[in-house]
């Protein structure tokens, strides 16, 4: 099972960013799949879910109203689209599956949100 993220970077407040989250290895359209994130010297957050054939989605109440998870299940790929994003948004964000009740990480992607 591999998850690779890419997408993040510096933005300024009130911006957008669009993650991906390519995933391999496994049947991608058989699983959930979540993002999260970690803000420095914080825990890690569920950020949003998304169900193995995208009808079902959740947020965190940080996340509701700007944030988008979507997947597109032809190209095993995961998204988190962020608008209006906020300083308290910075944070490295990963995307998640769990398959087999073993839990799969990215590395990563950093998002800054700073002016």
């Amino acid at each position: 099972v591999q998850l690779v993220e890419s997408g993040g970077g510096l933005v300024q407040p009130g911006g957008s960013l669009k993650l991906s989250c390519a995933a391999s290895g496994f049947t991608f359209s058989s699983y959930a799949m979540r993002w999260y994130r970690q803000a420095p010297g914080k825990g890690r957050e569920l950020v949003a879910y998304i169900s193995s054939a995208g009808g079902r989605t959740n947020y965190a109440d940080s996340a509701k109203g700007r944030f988008t998870i979507s997947r597109d299940n032809a190209k095993n790929t995961a998204y988190l689209q962020m608008n209006n994003l906020k300083p308290e948004d910075t944070a490295v964000y990963y995307c998640n599956t769990v398959r087999w009740s073993v839990e799969y990480w990215g590395q990563g992607t950093q998002v800054t949100v700073s002016s």
